[in-house]
């Protein structure tokens, strides 16, 4: 095996594309100068493309946690009461953010692997009036599911004049974001999963309504404060010393995704998505997931006559390969493999022979190349749509 050879397929971080490990190595510049301000004026509306937004998308110095926690301690004032929609680790991270603010929380909690359903919250609604928030993951990373933002948020617009925030970190830029047309108050997103970047810049798209309600809200903060990142944003500007490196890089990606178009990019990572899938149907390994809830993102295994973790330590060791375990209660009973951002339908094809390699090894018989086989009919099928 080359030992400096590292192969992810994780859902995150992501492969980072040559040209922008390139652009990130570019010598450093003063942040508070006309370059760092027009790399900035270059970025802004690019970004607000990628979140279907005509507001301001902040960029934050931060991981993605941080970009949840700052959308909570912005618009909720403590003992507001808040629902929060639960379909994994991450819906559950949200909901530990809120209640650290000593926030009342109301949890909705779907079967992990299944997609939440308008069904699931219109009761909740109902019965809790002063919700004055409702949080929710678009992509749940830890199942792999993607909830159905837009009908969700129809729904809670229809019932309430609560604000719709949304966990988009392991999904903006890998599938369509319509900030603006589904009514979305907050989308928070990461640079380190479809943004093909390291980790380190939170971005955090913010509607007309939210800012009045974060105007309002009395809550103290001081780094997480948006109303300073929005006010310096709009003068080409930070308020504090911003990662200038990851800002070179951010600056190419947004280049590349329009280079290929937002839409492609969408429509490529929909196609792995069904590469995959049928990947493992066609070898009998079941999916956490039904199809109808799968994200475009990443896809969640759940062998049943295998052990996950042996076939995850057999990429490892062999191919330098790697696949995520599950999360909580899915630990040791799910592998998940990351198709966001820096991958192609040929990376695809990489891992899934190496999978196969990998399940063989793990003590499942199979027929080898029959994986690989169904992801190549599903590209052609992709191909010639």
């Amino acid at each position: 095996m080359l030992t400096d050879q590292q192969i992810l397929r994780i859902p995150g971080p992501s492969p980072i594309p040559p040209s922008v490990s390139r652009a990130m190595t570019q010598p450093m510049i003063g942040h508070r100068g006309q370059s760092t301000s027009e790399m900035l004026a270059d970025i802004r509306p690019k970004l607000k493309r990628v979140f279907g937004t005509a507001q301001e998308v902040l960029i934050l110095t931060a991981s993605g946690t941080a970009g949840l926690e700052a959308a909570v301690v912005n618009a909720v004032a403590p003992d507001d009461e808040v629902l929060v929609i639960v379909s994994g680790a991450f819906g559950e991270r949200f909901a530990d953010i809120c209640r650290t603010y000593n926030i009342q929380t109301h949890i909705i909690e779907t079967e992990w692997g299944k997609a939440a359903t308008v069904s699931d919250i219109t009761g909740a609604l109902e019965a809790h009036p002063n919700i004055k928030a409702v949080f929710m993951t678009y992509c749940e990373t830890s199942t792999g599911v993607l909830n159905p933002v837009e009908k969700l948020a129809a729904e809670i617009r229809g019932k309430s004049e609560a604000m719709i925030i949304v966990d988009g970190v392991s999904c903006v830029g890998g599938v369509e974001t319509k900030m603006d047309e589904w009514g979305l108050d907050i989308v928070v997103s990461g640079s380190q999963k479809a943004f093909m970047l390291p980790a380190g810049l939170a971005f955090i798209g913010v509607s007309e309504r939210a800012w009045n309600k974060i105007e309002a809200n009395l809550q103290p903060r001081f780094y997480l404060d948006l109303k300073k990142h929005r006010d310096n944003l709009i003068k080409d500007t930070t308020p504090f010393t911003p990662a200038l490196s990851l800002l070179f890089g951010l600056q190419k990606t947004l280049e590349l995704m329009e280079e290929e178009g937002l839409g492609t990019v969408y429509a490529r990572h929909e196609l792995l998505m069904k590469m995959t899938r049928a990947a493992f149907k066609a070898l009998g390994v079941p999916l956490l997931t039904v199809d109808e809830d799968a994200s475009p993102t990443v896809t969640a295994v759940k062998p049943a006559d295998f052990e996950a973790e042996v076939l995850r330590n057999v990429l490892k060791e062999e191919f330098a390969m790697e696949v995520a375990g599950g999360q909580k209660v899915l630990a040791n009973k799910i592998f998940r493999i990351g198709h966001m951002g820096y991958c192609s339908p040929a990376d695809l094809l990489q891992a899934i022979a190496a999978i196969e390699i990998a399940i063989v090894k793990a003590g499942r018989e199979i027929e080898l190349g029959s994986g690989v086989r169904a992801a190549q009919q599903e590209y052609l099928k992709g191909a010639n749509r």
